[in-house]
Formats: structure tokens, sequence, C-alpha cells
């Protein structure tokens, strides 16, 4: 009884009332004098909503429990509502709903006004602080791109609005207790007025090889990737002084998506975020670099062979300025800080943790390496294998370590100047004064430091 009476409690009520468009029409008033005889042809102005349809999984529309449930319903041409009733955390209401421009005059999104009350309380600017902490809300397009102003809507053409509201899962109980029988009202609400000359598209993510640089950093700022699969291409231009006599020259090199998954293990404490989210890395070698002065074996100074580790390294600091200032300032300024995690050598004991804009990759992020014996595989002579996960490109190639029976690692050659190369990688390798590197066929090894070698960074968009 107690169970049942406890679960009639976890009621929440929600209302959306509307969501609107409101027509400009004001910017078309025009005088014409001249000489002669002019004629304007018929021109219309014709914005208006489609029939929604709620997204499968959506709760069902109960009037029983709620008299004043209804799904999302046209109520005009330019008004949508609906009422319904979200009684359990995880429990989502969803709809997409066509704005479609019929008229012959291209349009533009001039205002975007979004509130919600809560119950008898304020009218409030829908934002992260003023939705309560058990409810997700949102209205994007349908593939989740942001709705902004100034995005035309062309003549003859539609775009599609999803609406969400959705009880949160995870929630304290003093969260879920504030739910409890509290009624929402929304508005969302769009004006479309004439398109003018700083009207934009609205930037859809279609293929990572074809789309600009601005509208892939659009989407992976709304996090809308799905579209951009894992190992499509791009070319990037870099103005890169190869032979180091201080005249940079353009090379162009190719840009390739390594991961686009945020598993569970990459929310844990302590994890490297670096094969975590939407990850680019250079498909093959661009430069060569050393990765730290070498002094001798017994050197135990930070950046000196593979003491202090990537954290202390010649190469982090050469990839985060060097090779980072010389990226398109769109991307540049697109590309996020990363947590990264990097194993340690002979001379140190713990792993190093760094925040980085670009990074090398680790054993683990290019290999999978559970190697059958004991004291022979990356694993042990990687200490940050745990820390770390094997990006979703060398993943679905089943890239394996050249210790293992079996090995599959080809997939992990890179070219410079067309031919196979070593490159390097950030751990240290825990049984010498040496830093990983991938070997020219794709397996795994060690350089001294001071061996110059090829440069591949990674970095992550959002």
């Amino acid at each position: 009884m107690r169970r049942e009476s406890r679960k009639q409690n976890i009621i929440i009520g929600i209302i959306v009332l509307l969501l609107v468009l409101t027509i400009g029409y004001a910017t078309l008033q025009t005088n014409l004098t001249i000489n002669g005889t002019s004629k304007i042809n018929n021109s219309t102005w014709n914005i208006h909503f489609n029939n929604p349809t709620p997204t499968p999984g959506s709760v069902a529309i109960d009037t029983s429990a709620y008299q004043d449930a209804k799904a999302a319903t046209k109520d005009s041409a330019t008004q949508v509502s609906f009422n319904v009733l979200l009684s359990e955390p995880g429990d989502f209401y969803e709809f997409t709903v066509p704005v479609e421009n019929e008229g012959s005059i291209d349009a533009m999104i001039d205002e975007i006004t979004s509130t919600i009350q809560i119950g008898t309380g304020t009218v409030q600017n829908i934002t992260s602080q003023t939705l309560p902490a058990w409810l997700n809300y949102s209205v994007t397009y349908s593939d989740g791109m942001p709705i902004e102003v100034k995005q035309k809507l062309v003549h003859g053409t539609t775009e599609t609005y999803k609406v969400r509201v959705e009880f949160k899962k995870d929630i304290t109980n003093a969260q879920l207790q504030d739910a409890v029988n509290k009624e929402l009202k929304f508005v969302f609400g769009v004006k479309y007025v004439q398109k003018d000359d700083t009207a934009v598209n609205v930037p859809h993510p279609t293929s990572f090889t074809n789309d600009s640089w601005e509208t892939i950093v659009g989407a992976a700022k709304a996090g809308v990737t799905t579209p951009y699969t894992v190992g499509s291409t791009k070319s990037v231009t870099l103005n890169i002084d190869l032979d180091e006599d201080n005249e940079p020259e353009e090379h162009t090199y190719t840009l390739r998506v390594a991961n686009n998954s945020t598993p569970d293990e990459c929310k844990t404490i302590g994890f490297s975020q670096t094969a975590c989210g939407f990850v680019l890395e250079f498909a093959d070698v661009i430069t060569n670099h050393r990765m730290n002065p070498y002094t001798g074996s017994y050197t135990t100074e930070n950046g000196l062979n593979n003491n202090g580790g990537w954290e202390y390294s010649e190469m982090r600091t050469y990839v985060n300025s060097d090779i980072y200032n010389i990226l398109p300032d769109t991307l540049k300024n697109a590309i996020i800080d990363t947590i990264v995690v990097s194993g340690y050598g002979e001379n140190d004991s713990t792993n190093f943790t760094t925040t980085d804009k670009l990074y090398l990759l680790s054993p683990h992020e290019v290999w999978k390496d559970i190697d059958n014996n004991e004291n022979a595989g990356i694993d042990y002579y990687d200490k940050s294998y745990s820390n770390t996960r094997q990006l979703d490109y060398y993943k679905a190639l089943d890239v394996t370590a050249s210790s293992y029976p079996g090995a599959n690692y080809s997939g992990a050659i890179k070219l410079y100047n067309n031919s196979e190369k070593y490159w390097w990688l950030r751990s240290a390798y825990n049984q010498n004064t040496s830093f990983f590197i991938v070997t020219g066929s794709g397996g795994w090894g060690n350089f001294s430091s001071s061996y110059i070698s090829g440069v591949s960074p990674a970095f992550r968009l959002g």
C-alpha cells in the first residue's frame, strides 16, 4: 500500500500552452514615384504551422487522470498547444511540427521568446537557471540544431521544429518532492519578417566532408554530430614551416572524425576525455619533431628524456602553440579544453593529468591490447591504459597491438609524403626513458625522446 500511495504522489502536471508564429509584414510597405507606368506582380506572405506529430515513446494522453490532457494540436495557422501529464521520472512528451513558407517572399526569424510560469509564480525567460532541476525542456529544429534569429525560411520551403518536455530520471528525493503536482506553462514564440541582407542559412549538419567549418563548429557546439560519421574526412590548409627555415608554406592535410560517442566510462573520475565526444585527428603525419631533449639515462629533470611525461614535454608545448596557432580561426576558436591523462616513465610514479587544446594519442586510444603474456603488452608498459579508451575509429577497424596473437594493426598506419611514417604517442614508456611510438607498419614500440619522429595531433570540438 505504501508503495502504491507513493507512486500516486509522483505526479507532475505539465501544460505547454503555446508555440506561436508571429508574422511581421510592415517592412513590405513601399511607395513608388516614377514617370510612366509600373506594375507589381502579386506577392503573398503565408507562413504557418502544419500538423504536429508526436514522437514514439512519448507519454500517452490520459484524460482519465488529467481532464485537460491533449496531444499537440494546431489550434490555428500560427499556434500549436498541448496539455500533458508526466507521472514518473523518465516520462517525456515530444513532437515535431513543420513550419512552412507557402508564400512567395523569403523570410527570416526576427525575434524569439521563450517563457515559463511555474504554478502561480512569475513568468520568467527560460534558461538553465529558471527551469526546475527535475525538468528538461527544449525547442529546436528536428535535428537538434538551435533556432536563432536571422535564420532564413525561403519561400516554398519547410523547416521542422522539435518540442520536448521531460521529467528527468536522475533526480534527488528532494527534487522529486518539489515536482509533485507542479503545473507549468510554457510559451515559445518565433516572429518571422521579410528577409534582408543579414539573413543566414539554418546550419543543418549533413556531411563532414562537404559542410563548411562554420556548420561543423555550430553542430559540435549544439551536440548534433550524428551526421558526421566516424572515419569521414575533410581537408584543412595550414601555413606550416616544415623545413624550419622560418618561411612557412601552405600545405593541405586531412582531418578525420576519430570519435563521436561518450560511453559511461568517460564519466568516471580520473578518466581521460581524449577519446570522449567529438574528436578529430589528423589522418596522417603533418610534421616531425622530438618529444624532449635527451641528456642521458639517469637524468631526472622534468622535460628531459621522458621525465615529467607528457605534462613537461617539449612536444606538448609545440603542438599547443606552434601547431594550434596555425589552425584556421573558425576551427581553432571551437576547440575545447580536454582533460588528458598520460602514462609515466621509470623516473616517475603517477600518471600525468593535464588540460590541453591539442594532444597526441595514447597507446590504448589506438590499439586494443589485452595481451595474454604477463608483462608483455602495452597494457603493462603504458600505466594510463585503464584511464583511456580506444577511439571509435580504431575500434571499428578492430585495431589490436602487434604483441597480440593474430594482431590487426595496419589500421594505425599513417603516411608522410606518401610514405609510411613512425609517429609519436603521448605516453611515456614505463620501463625506460623513452616514449611510445607507432611504427611504420602500425605496430607499437618506443623511441628515445630526442628522436625526430612524426607528429599527428588530435583535438575535440564542442
